[in-house]
This record gives structure tokens, sequence and C-alpha cells, in this order.
């Protein structure tokens, strides 16, 4: 008579039961992973706004330290004390349609296109001595 070789029923429960264990494990990385994700999508735009509004600053300066306005790749930004104004940062961080900006008076907010609260801020310059300010205060709690 021939052995027949396979698994047997209770071998099969248990490897079926290990790979529940090991999927429960990982399961809660994996979604950490999209917070800490989106964390880093916005730390990226945070630097692209602040490295924006110094280049323009910078091709302000350069220009003589006159007009309202400077030409970049996506057109003119229109500046405050020589530095992009709060509804112009996005032009002048090269923003895309991931992101979206609003602005109330001198403060833009931008935030991910996705609807999540991850957000920073940017602040026009108040004098032409005080730089323009940008603020990020991302965490897993405020950007799920």
């Amino acid at each position: 008579m021939k052995k027949q070789g396979g698994f047997t029923l209770i071998e099969l429960v248990v490897v079926i039961a290990i790979l529940g264990i090991l999927a429960a494990i990982a399961l809660p990385k994996f979604v950490s992973l999209s917070s800490d994700a989106r964390i880093a999508k916005m730390k990226g735009a945070a630097g692209a706004v602040s490295a924006g509004s110094a280049l323009v600053h910078a091709k302000y300066l350069a220009q003589g330290s006159t007009g309202t306005s400077v030409p970049v790749e996506g057109g003119y930004v229109f500046l405050v004390n020589g530095y992009p104004g709060a509804s112009q940062v996005a032009i002048a961080a090269g923003l895309d349609s991931n992101f979206v900006t609003s602005s109330t008076g001198s403060v833009a907010t931008i935030l991910e296109s996705t609807g999540s609260s991850c957000a920073i801020t940017y602040t026009e310059a108040a004098a032409n001595s005080v730089p323009a300010v940008s603020t990020t205060a991302l965490t897993s709690a405020n950007c799920p």
C-alpha cells in the first residue's frame, strides 16, 4: 500500500492560527504608516513653503528690493514686505493639486487635499526686516 502525503487538519489549523496572530501584530504597524506618510508629506510641503519664500525674497533682493511681484515658474508671486503674500505662497512653493490653500488676512493654511486635518500655516512678513513664518505642528494625533 502506498502512503499518502499531505497535511493533517490539525497542522492546517495551527498554520492558520499562526498566520492570524502574525497579521494581528503586523496590521497596526501598517495603519501607523499611513499617518507617518501624511506627516512626511506635510513636512515636505512645509519645507517647500520655507524654501519658496526664501527664494522669492532672494529674487526680490536681486531686483534691487523694488516692485510688488517677482516672476516665478508658475507665474508671478505678489509680495508683502518682500516675501510672498499669504494668497501667493502655494505658487511660490510650487505646491500642486495635492494641497489646498486658503488664506485669511495675512495667514495662509495649507491642507492635504484628501480632507485630512494635517495642516501647516504661513504668516506673511510683518516688515521688510522680518521674514515670513511657516509653522508646522504635525503629530499622529492631528494627522491621522
